[in-house]
């Protein structure tokens, strides 16, 4: 099965964007990666070349390696960039010169531990989801019943199998099942307007994007859509347990750095001052920025490397209760 891999990003975001792509290069990926981007590419991109085999304005490819090829490809829209997920990936599948037969969304905040060949067997069975750290979210939870009260305004009916809420920062989903995106952007679509607008989400700039927090029932906005098109498709999904993300202990695969700390930005001794400790996402961070592609010189992987490693030596000693 031929599959790509795509992701969004703007801003310091491109140094997830290089770290994913190393991780999932060390776990045998080969092909395709394309990169949705609002702005400026970072330097480390600075080979890249004009590309018009691709029918997208603007496109440039950075050959990475041989057998890795980055796609950047500018977005002009004013859309939240997580509202944007189910947009870029249908674009990308319907578009011959940038389809697959199957594509991965990852969020760049998000390093892969696990080998490729198991994601083409995974979206196989159905549509690739993992659960969220807030899952489980009941078939009756009050969150839920929003959801069902206000799509039913809209003539949809939401029928769950499971209590599992999902999180929006990865989904793989095979060509033939095409559909599942196109109810996921729908969802969002219907729910533009209670929301303020897809342009708001919980990363936005005040105002934020709802008054009621995580009381709402869009506060989580694509990643809630998300989970109303679980709702609403009557095919096949595929869902992993918490672990996955690294949430909890288990088997992890892609660990996710949820929250407004990313690995990019951790100041080791300071965050241990304030109680904090390293997350498993923010060491793989520093050890896969070292590989195919160098955001950074050598000498200040090495030096976040020591300070992460004394950063969890002290953990021990002195942490905030979760």
């Amino acid at each position: 099965m031929n599959i790509k891999v795509c992701t969004l990003f703007e801003g310091r975001y491109h140094y997830g964007v290089a770290v994913l792509t190393n991780s999932l290069y060390k776990w045998g990926f080969r092909g395709e990666i394309h990169v949705g981007y609002r702005g400026n590419l970072p330097n480390w991109t600075s080979s890249r070349e004009e590309n018009k085999s691709i029918d997208w304005g603007g496109v440039s490819t950075f050959e990475v390696l041989d057998g890795l090829t980055l796609n950047f490809l500018p977005l002009e829209t004013d859309i939240s960039l997580t509202n944007y997920k189910p947009n870029f990936m249908m674009d990308l599948l319907e578009n011959e010169t940038t389809t697959a037969d199957g594509l991965l969304y990852f969020d760049p905040d998000i390093v892969n531990v696990t080998p490729i060949n198991f994601f083409a067997e995974w979206i196989e069975y159905g549509i690739a989801m993992a659960a969220d750290v807030n899952s489980p979210i009941s078939r009756n939870h009050p969150r839920r019943m929003k959801w069902v009260e206000f799509y039913s305004k809209c003539s949809i009916d939401l029928n769950y199998e499971s209590d599992i809420y999902v999180n929006g920062g990865f989904i793989g989903v095979a060509k033939k099942d095409i559909v599942f995106l196109n109810l996921w952007k729908k969802s969002q679509d219907l729910m533009a307007n209670e929301i303020g607008g897809l342009h708001k989400s919980i990363f936005s700039e005040k105002p934020k994007v709802v008054y009621g927090g995580d009381f709402d029932a869009f506060s989580k906005t694509d990643q809630d859509a998300l989970n109303v098109a679980i709702g609403i498709y009557d095919g096949k999904t595929c869902i992993v347990d918490r672990d996955a993300m690294g949430f909890f202990p288990g088997l992890v695969m892609f660990p996710h750095a949820l929250g407004r700390q990313k690995p990019w930005d951790v100041k080791p001794l300071l965050f241990w001052l304030k109680g904090l400790k390293p997350r498993r996402v923010d060491k793989l961070f520093w050890e896969y920025a070292e590989g195919p592609i160098k955001p950074y010189n050598k000498f200040m992987v090495y030096q976040k490397q020591i300070l992460i490693k004394i950063w969890s030596v002290l953990s021990r000693f002195y942490s905030k209760p979760l």
